[in-house]
């Protein structure tokens, strides 16, 4: 399993529109993708799951990847929702 904590910078934290890049990131790969906040943890490959954290900006998270592909999934996600300035 491969894990990173990262920050949340998205001026509206992770709802809507960052969510859905979130998921969307996510959803390719094979790996199980969880995504953690304040002691709670669902699939990342989620929309209602990652907007039920109700995750606000400046925020750090845990995303962690499971599975045969799970180094390229972390690596993937982390640079998209870096790319969008959704995490720093």
């Amino acid at each position: 399993m491969k894990q990173v904590s990262v920050l949340v910078v998205d001026p509206v934290g992770l709802h809507a529109r960052p969510a859905t890049v979130a998921v969307n990131a996510a959803s390719k790969f094979k790996c199980d993708v969880n995504i953690g906040f304040k002691g709670r943890s669902v699939n990342m490959k989620s929309i209602m799951g990652v907007m039920s954290l109700g995750i606000p900006t400046q925020s750090e998270v845990v995303i962690s990847c499971d599975g045969v592909d799970e180094e390229l999934a972390i690596n993937s996600i982390v640079e998209v929702l870096r790319t969008q300035k959704v995490i720093a």
